[in-house]
C-alpha cells in the first residue's frame, strides 16, 4: 500500500490493502467467557447466567494526532437450559474497537446436551450478525503537493474509496462442542466465522492506468480449543487448584494462553496467565451469593510493551446467575364424607 496509515496498521495487523484484524476480542479471563467462544456452552451451568465483561487493552497507546488507537471491548453474554429444547439457548452482544474500526456484533446460539459418561456433551450453533465500520477520515498519508504540503485523506484512492463505501453488515454462523465433568474437567473445540465473509471496494488510481487500488474486510474462520481442570487438594478441601488452556488459530498464526488460578472455599481467587510472546497476566476475583467478580491487568512483554507505547490491559467482569423455579400445583382431594 502506498500509504502510511501509521498506527492504524500497527493495531489491526494489516497486509496489502485487505484488513486482516484482531478480528475476535481478547480476554485473558477466557475461564469465565466460554460463552463467547463456544455456542456449545449455551445452559450448561443449569442457571440463566448474565456475563459482562469490559477490557482496556494496550492502555495509553495513542496515534501521532494524540488519540486513542488502542483497542476497547464490551461484552455481554447471556445462557440459560431449555428443558423442552434438550439443550440450552444463548446470546452475545459486544463493542468491539481497535484503532480506527469499530465492529457492532450480536450472536444467537442454541446447544443440544446429551449425557456422555459421567459428564454432558453440549453440541452448539450459532448465528452472527457483524456491522463493521472504519472511520477513514481519520486516517493520514504521505502524499504531499507540489509545495511540500500534505494532501488531505480524500486525495488517496484507497481512503476516499473506503470514505465512499462506509460500513459493511455482515451474517456469519459458528459451530462448536463442549464437553464437561461438574466439578471436574471441561474441553471445548469451536470455529466462529465459518462462511469467512468478504467485501472488496477497489477503484482505478486514474483513468488510463488498469492498476487498481481500493480496501477490503475478510473475515477469517477462527478456531478455539479450551480446556480446564479444577483439583482440589486432598489435605486441605479449602484450597483448589484450576489449571486451564486457550488456543486460539486460522491456521496461519496462533495464540496461546496458559492460566492457573488458586481458589479459597470457591469464594476468593487470585491466579496467573501467560499469553506466549504477548503478556503476563495478573487475576483477582471472589464469588458473593450469585455474582461473581474479576478483575485482570495484563502486563505487555511484546515489543509493543518495550517500546513504551502500552500501560498493560485492564480487564472487569461480572456475572449473575439465577435459576427460576416453577412450584408445582399442590393436589387436593375431597372426602365425600365431609361434602
Amino acid at each position: 500500500m502506498r500509504n502510511k496509515i501509521f498506527t492504524f496498521f500497527i493495531i489491526l495487523f494489516c497486509a496489502n490493502t485487505i484488513i486482516f484484524a484482531q478480528q475476535e476480542a481478547q480476554f485473558s479471563q477466557f475461564m469465565f467467557n466460554t460463552m463467547a467462544l463456544n455456542p456449545g456452552y449455551a445452559g450448561s451451568n443449569g442457571a440463566i447466567c448474565l456475563n459482562t465483561f469490559f477490557r482496556q487493552q494496550w492502555a495509553g497507546f495513542k496515534d501521532p494526532d494524540g488519540s486513542s488507537t488502542a483497542p476497547q471491548t464490551i461484552l455481554f453474554t447471556i445462557d440459560a437450559p431449555v428443558k423442552f429444547l434438550h439443550g440450552g439457548l444463548g446470546a452475545v452482544i459486544s463493542s468491539d474497537k481497535a484503532g480506527f474500526e469499530k465492529n457492532t456484533l450480536f450472536r444467537l446460539a442454541y446447544a443440544y446436551r446429551v449425557n456422555l459418561g459421567s459428564g454432558f456433551l453440549g453440541i452448539g450453533v450459532e448465528a452472527a450478525f457483524d456491522d463493521k465500520k472504519i472511520d477513514f477520515a481519520k486516517f493520514r498519508t504521505s502524499a504531499v503537493d507540489a509545495s511540500g504540503n500534505q494532501l488531505s485523506p480524500e486525495t488517496d484512492a484507497v481512503i476516499a474509496a473506503g470514505l465512499a463505501k462506509g460500513g459493511e453488515f455482515y451474517t456469519d454462523f459458528a459451530f462448536g462442542a463442549y464437553y464437561n465433568i461438574p466439578g471436574k474437567f471441561y474441553a471445548g473445540i469451536s470455529a466462529l466465522n465459518l462462511t469467512e465473509p468478504k467485501n472488496y471496494a477497489w477503484k482505478a488510481i486514474d483513468a488510463t492506468s488498469p492498476v487498481q487500488s481500493g480496501f477490503g474486510y475478510a473475515l477469517k474462520r477462527t478456531y478455539f480449543i479450551t480446556g480446564g481442570y479444577e483439583y482440589v487438594f486432598p489435605s486441605n478441601p479449602s484450597f483448589e487448584l484450576d489449571p486451564s488452556v486457550l488456543v486460539k488459530t486460522d491456521f496461519v498464526t496462533a495464540q496461546y494462553d496458559i492460566a492457573a488460578l488458586l481458589k479459597y472455599e470457591n469464594r476468593f481467587w487470585g491466579g496467573l496467565s501467560y499469553r506466549v510472546q504477548d503478556a503476563v497476566t495478573i487475576m483477582a476475583g471472589l464469588n458473593w451469593n450469585n455474582f461473581k467478580f474479576g478483575y485482570s491487568y495484563d502486563i505487555t512483554t511484546s515489543k509493543l510493551g518495550g517500546a513504551g507505547k502500552s500501560n498493560g490491559s485492564h480487564e472487569l467482569f461480572l456475572r449473575y446467575c439465577f435459576k427460576i423455579e416453577i412450584p408445582h400445583p399442590v393436589k387436593s382431594y375431597k372426602n365425600t364424607r365431609y361434602l
